[in-house]
C-alpha cells in the first residue's frame, strides 16, 4: 500500500527518513535524535553522511515512546525501563481504532498507527477537495 499522507509512493514497510517520520508523527527531528541517545533500542539505519532511515519497527517504537512520555506521563527513564521489560508490559503500543469514515479511503487496513494517521490525512484531503469542487 502506498503512503497517501506522504505522497511519496512508498510501500507501508518502506524505510522513512527522519523528516518523514517527524512530519507524520508530529515529533520534531531533534527530539527523535535525542530519543536515539536515550533509548538504546531505538536504532534507525544510518547510511552515507549519517542519514537516518527508520524501519516500520522503529516507527512503532517511536510511537510507543511518544505515548509513554506525552500521554501516560512517564519520565524518559521510566519509559526506557518500561520498554526494557519487553513483551507483555504497558510499553506495548495500543491498537488505535480506525474511525468508520476511514473506510472511504480505498486501501487495505494499515498495521500500525503511522498507517492510520496517513489514511485519516488522505481522507481529510479528499473531503477538502470535494468541498472545494462543489
Amino acid at each position: 500500500m502506498a503512503s497517501p499522507e506522504l505522497g511519496d509512493g512508498k510501500e507501508e514497510g518502506a524505510l522513512r527518513t527522519i523528516g518523514e517520520v517527524a512530519k507524520a508523527l508530529g515529533i520534531r527531528q531533534h527530539v527523535l535524535r535525542y530519543w536515539e541517545e536515550q533509548f538504546p533500542m531505538l536504532k534507525p539505519l544510518k547510511r552515507s553522511g549519517g542519514r537516518r532511515y527508520y524501519r516500520p519497527e522503529d516507527i512503532t517504537l517511536v510511537e510507543t515512546i511518544d505515548r509513554l512520555v506525552h500521554r501516560e506521563g512517564f519520565t524518559l527513564r521510566g519509559a526506557r525501563q518500561a520498554l526494557s521489560k519487553g513483551k507483555g508490559s504497558k510499553a506495548e503500543p495500543a491498537a488505535a481504532p480506525v474511525p468508520a469514515a476511514a473506510a472511504l479511503v480505498e486501501s487495505p487496513a494499515p498495521t500500525n498507527n503511522f498507517g492510520h494517521r496517513a489514511r485519516l490525512i488522505a481522507l481529510r484531503a479528499t473531503l477538502v477537495k470535494a468541498l472545494h469542487d462543489s
